[in-house]
């Protein structure tokens, strides 16, 4: 039994239940409500900060993943370049990280996901 995957587990599982209870509060604002999941870890269950930003990013992800069954594959993807499988076609795409940050990060008005405290 490995305790330290079973609290994160745990925490990551109340982190996803806190985004699905809130998110008709935040429609048009998922950075609100991933900041406040943030908070919520961290003040009511004592999470630390850098480990609440990493559940709530991967309870949000699932979040926003859910019924989707394309993946990112972390197995294969290294620092430089993110591989994604669509198990429905057999395909899997090799996306460089540097257009990830082009297209969708540092573009102003798509800027998201960012802890605002």
């Amino acid at each position: 039994m490995n305790t330290a995957q079973d609290y994160k587990d745990s925490m990551q599982l109340a982190a996803l239940c806190f985004l699905r209870r809130h998110q008709a509060q935040h429609l048009c604002n998922d950075q609100l409500l991933f900041s406040r999941a943030v908070v919520y870890l961290t003040t009511s269950l004592e999470v630390p900060v850098h480990m609440a930003e990493t559940l709530v990013s991967r309870a949000y992800g699932e979040l926003k993943g859910d019924g989707d069954p394309r993946r990112l594959d972390v197995n294969s993807s290294s620092e430089k370049m993110a591989m994604l499988t669509d198990p429905a076609s057999g395909l899997t795409f090799a996306v460089p990280v540097h257009l990830i940050f082009e297209r969708l990060i540092d573009t102003p008005e798509r800027r998201r996901l960012r802890v605002v405290l």
